[in-house]
């Protein structure tokens, strides 16, 4: 089975530990149960009783902690992480957030070279602290160039700290805040940590209005010694930056479980509702909205999936992650919003409804994208690649499946986080090439038309410069990443052709949409207009396909899934 179902869980390859985390999780909401579950959403309950079931399972020991600090269970295991997100976020996205958030925290800890802290950290983790990430700002977001949490040097040999960080998570209980600033004598970037029971660290508010707790806190005269410092100058910038990478990835698997749950609510409903003398799951057009939902659901799992076997796969001489991960973060989380919108539009009114696990999904599934840096911002990162990715493909070893047992080591020490576009990918022609169905026949002769507008009638020097127009390129960019990843897993967890002619049927819809985009673009010139007019294309119509995927996929789904009251 592709998507998660937690009442048949199931794990390929998995050691007994990871099993029983998972399972022991999956346990701890079901005894909740769907009724309490939207008791605590709807108080914005505070999730003290998921924190306390974490700590008496030790499960943050032994997922956040890496084998260099850790236990005989303990390694950062990038497969695991991912299916844990999933699973959090199946049952509701503040106590993924939560875990989130800790992710985020740790990492600059994992990255530095302060023993001692290291060793604090892991007791931490094994006492079930939480942690958290001081790095955006209230007047400069995540625009890190322009901190205002200034470290000033004393006459004694430590540190004065003074300053305020901004939407951060977990920053009313964790332990330890890895907190970003400047020194005030150098200019040169710090990462040190902070706690958040100290009597200088001052909790302003929570600033949103959910169960989460997403703090501003400020620091008066808060005092450090060069034991609390974990990095200074470059390395502190790329302990930033390579922190996202890592906790970046995770906000993609949120999202797929959260579409998870509510497909299998508005399946149920709609096959159980009679109108107009027939189900609503008979209507042609409820048909359509399901398997679109469906499609869109299984191809974000199986690209995050593939490209978690990228992250943990990576080296000093192989970065591709570093385009996948945030595809991952932008590209799967706005596909999670479209699939909720689908769904709602079958559901309508029900979507609504308080004891509707559909509701919470609803609301939270808006968030995803936005975290971690705006879609914006990672069209931005996306788009540095793109020309070595058309024309100048690598050889690379192929990358197996990653569900292994090994600590990802090479994530707490990617290096300088710079020369972005001088990473070279593999062909993607390769694995395009190795498969023969309709859809994609019409989607390869997309990317051809779309590779050839690179050429002939690229950007020009204002153009690249726009923004706006730029993140169409992007979207289009993105969508052949997109398949190619779909079909390179596709092969891995044998996924018929009936379904990947399904998935790439939206594909060419989706690549037909932003080439109307950008046809429309204020600054598109005659060539490029022309050019998008000849990728603008349909998708081929198969009714036999539609029906075996409705039948044999969609509607199947019926009856398999509901959580406990």
């Amino acid at each position: 089975m592709i998507l998660l179902n937690p009442k048949k869980y199931y794990r390929e390859n998995s050691d007994d530990r990871s099993r029983e985390v998972m399972q022991k999780t999956i346990q701890f909401f079901e005894n909740k149960g769907l009724e309490k579950l939207k008791e605590d959403f709807h108080e914005r309950t505070w999730y003290a009783d998921f924190i306390e079931f974490m700590k008496q399972e030790q499960i943050l020991a032994t997922m956040m902690t890496n084998a260099e600090n850790g236990d005989e269970n303990a390694r950062w295991d990038s497969s695991r992480v991912c299916e844990f997100a999933e699973i959090l976020g199946f049952y509701g996205l503040c106590y993924w957030y939560t875990y989130q958030v800790s992710v985020l925290g740790i990492g600059p800890i994992w990255m530095g070279k302060n023993k001692a802290l290291k060793m604090q950290a892991a007791q931490y983790l094994k006492d079930g602290e939480i942690f958290a990430f001081g790095l955006s700002e209230k007047e400069h977001g995540a625009d890190i160039y322009a901190s205002d949490m200034v470290v000033t040097p004393k006459a004694d040999g430590k540190y004065s700290v003074t300053g305020g960080k901004y939407y951060i998570g977990n920053a009313n209980q964790a332990r330890m805040v890895s907190t970003f600033g400047k020194m005030s004598d150098t200019g040169e970037y710090v990462f040190f940590v902070a706690d958040s029971q100290h009597q200088d660290y001052h909790l302003v508010k929570n600033v949103v209005n959910s169960q989460s707790y997403v703090a501003q806190y400020e620091l008066k005269d808060y005092e450090i010694s060069q034991e609390q410092i974990l990095a200074k100058g470059d390395d502190a910038w790329n302990a930033a930056l390579n922190t996202v990478n890592v906790g970046k990835f995770n906000l993609g698997w949120a999202s797929i479980g959260m579409c998870t749950h509510a497909f299998y609510e508005a399946i149920d409903h709609a096959a159980n509702r009679n109108l107009y003398t027939m189900y609503v799951t008979d209507f042609p057009h409820v048909k359509r909205l399901f398997t679109d939902a469906w499609a869109r659901l299984v191809a974000m799992k199986l690209f995050a999936l593939r490209a978690s076997d990228y992250l943990r796969s990576a080296a000093s001489d192989d970065r591709r992650y570093l385009l996948y991960n945030p595809i991952v973060k932008m590209k799967v989380t706005t596909q999670g919003e479209d699939v909720i919108n689908l769904l709602w539009d079958v559901i309508a009114a029900k979507g609504f409804e308080k004891d509707m696990y559909f509701e919470m999904a609803a609301i939270d599934i808006r968030g995803l994208p936005k975290l971690e840096g705006t879609v914006h911002v990672n069209m931005a990162l996306i788009i540095k690649f793109m020309a070595n990715y058309f024309f100048a493909p690598k050889d690379y070893e192929k990358v197996p499946q990653r569900l292994d047992a090994a600590d990802d080591s090479f994530l707490f020490d990617q290096g300088p986080a710079k020369g972005l576009s001088d990473i070279q990918f593999h062909d993607y022609n390769t694995v395009y090439n190795s498969y023969d169905f309709p859809n994609l026949t019409v989607f390869k002769a997309q990317i051809a038309l779309f590779r050839e507008t690179l050429i002939r009638a690229p950007a020009s020097t204002e153009q690249a410069k726009d923004v706006d127009f730029l993140l169409t390129v992007g979207e289009l960019f993105t969508l052949v990443v997109y398949g190619q990843l779909i079909l390179e897993n596709a092969k891995i967890c044998d996924v018929s052709i009936e379904v990947l002619d399904q998935i790439f049927d939206f594909m060419v819809r989706d690549f037909s949409s932003f080439a109307l985009e950008l046809h429309n673009k204020p600054s598109s010139t005659e060539n490029q207009m022309a050019y998008a007019r000849k990728m603008i294309k349909k998708p081929l119509v198969d009714e036999a396909r539609y029906q075996k995927v409705w039948k044999q996929h969609v509607y199947s789904m019926k009856g398999q899934y509901e959580m406990n009251a």
